[in-house]
């Protein structure tokens, strides 16, 4: 098992960075939805993009592996467990809220969540190394790095 003090694989750090821009995507979603049950589904489905970077950097693809990502978390992940046990009693919320029936959360849920999920990339990024400043809609990781600026000795 990888800790957080070792460096993450080159491979595993580009799917984790993807996944977080991902997950970064989600949240600008979830932020912009006008209807409660949407910005409730696309706040769960950021964490879940969350989960899978950290995935991407602790695990190894296997054939026949546990599936479910807030299980696989704790496992990998024990500092998240808490994260995860939170996020995994959501879900069946969020497959409601996804099959469109508007008293599966309120507007206060939704508008929590939002703020949870965007906490937990925080601390997910903090915790792969890969923090940067948000996106900003139209933005990509691409984008943030391909321009930066030269700096110019003297």
């Amino acid at each position: 098992m990888r800790t957080a003090t070792m460096p993450a694989r080159p491979a595993s750090s580009a799917a984790a960075a993807t996944c977080l821009e991902r997950a970064e995507r989600a949240l600008l979603e979830a932020g912009a939805a006008s209807e409660h049950t949407l910005r409730y589904a696309a706040a769960h489905v950021a964490a879940l993009r969350t989960a899978a970077a950290v995935l991407a950097v602790r695990t190894r693809p296997q054939p026949r592996g546990e599936r479910n990502a807030w299980v696989l978390l704790t496992r990998v992940a024990p500092e998240l467990a808490e994260w995860a046990v939170f996020f995994a009693a959501g879900a069946p919320k969020r497959a409601a809220a996804e099959a469109g029936l508007a008293h599966a959360v309120t507007t206060r849920e939704a508008d929590d969540l939002l703020r949870d999920a965007e906490c937990f990339l925080q601390v997910v990024q903090q915790l792969l190394g890969l923090a940067r400043q948000p996106l900003l809609p139209g933005q990509t990781v691409a984008s943030t790095t391909a321009r930066q600026p030269v700096r110019r000795a003297g």
